[in-house]
């Protein structure tokens, strides 16, 4: 079984895969100053708990975005698990140009991404991420990773204006019954949650004016699920994008 790990400033989400088949998933918070002898105990606690076993992990796949987790996840694969893992960075076979300057600011979950799309749905493609920041990748139809648009997080968004504005509160991001509020959690709610849908709408019609009109749109990230039903732009909702660009790209270095 492939265990793979993607590390994100906010999440660290793990999947293992049986063969093609996601077994199972864990969405963890990002604890900067965790040791690996932690986040070891709990990955053990985690496999242990869906009656998995270290020794059915024959490989690991790692993308990250937080390079001192990536030195903690390398010495948790090995000492815990027996594995190197494949860690996605310069010169891991991926199938994916990179048309951008200089490509080595492009983001690993970005690229993975852009690997799974390849062999899901085929370009050209616009991928929306509802992660930290809200990101949007744009895949061309040869499958080329071409560039994007990163844009503030929902939650970055929202932690800043409780933070900055003394009168106004914490609510869920929750989509409100309606876009006119008529009490201060509707009224932002229906700013932030409403505000973002028009982000995403006003972003992917101009991608879609510049890859054509044929461009699919895949959301995902952790409020995908929850944007998406508020939108006809979105066509598909893939939370574990990510996993499986990582199991491909294993694959491929195998």
């Amino acid at each position: 079984m492939l265990l793979a790990i993607d590390i994100g400033n906010t999440n660290v989400t793990l999947g293992v895969f049986d063969g093609q088949r996601l077994h199972a998933t864990w969405r963890l918070a990002t604890v900067h100053d965790r040791m690996p002898d932690e986040y070891g105990v709990l990955l053990i606690q985690l496999l242990n708990h869906r009656d998995l076993h270290v020794e059915e992990i024959s490989g690991v796949a790692l993308a990250s975005v937080v390079p001192p987790l990536t030195r903690v996840f390398r010495e948790v694969s090995q000492t815990y698990l027996g594995q190197d893992p494949l860690v996605v960075d310069v010169g891991v076979k991926t199938g994916v140009r990179i048309r951008y300057e200089p490509p080595r600011e492009v983001g690993a979950d970005r690229v993975v991404n852009c690997a799974a799309v390849q062999q899901k749905y085929g370009g050209p493609a616009c991928v929306v991420d509802f992660g930290t920041a809200t990101t949007f990748d744009a895949i061309s139809r040869e499958g080329d990773y071409l560039g994007g648009a990163i844009a503030p997080g929902i939650g970055i968004a929202a932690e800043a204006l409780f933070a900055r504005a003394a009168k106004l509160y914490r609510v869920e991001l929750a989509p409100p019954p309606q876009a006119i509020g008529t009490n201060t959690v509707m009224a932002i709610q229906s700013g932030i949650f409403f505000g973002y849908v028009g982000l995403v709408e006003g972003l992917v019609a101009r991608f879609r004016r510049e890859l054509g009109d044929d461009m699919k749109v895949i959301a995902t990230g952790g409020l995908a699920e929850r944007v998406a039903p508020e939108t006809s732009v979105i066509q598909y909702v893939d939370p574990w994008l990510t996993l499986d660009g990582l199991r491909i790209i294993y694959e491929m270095n195998r």
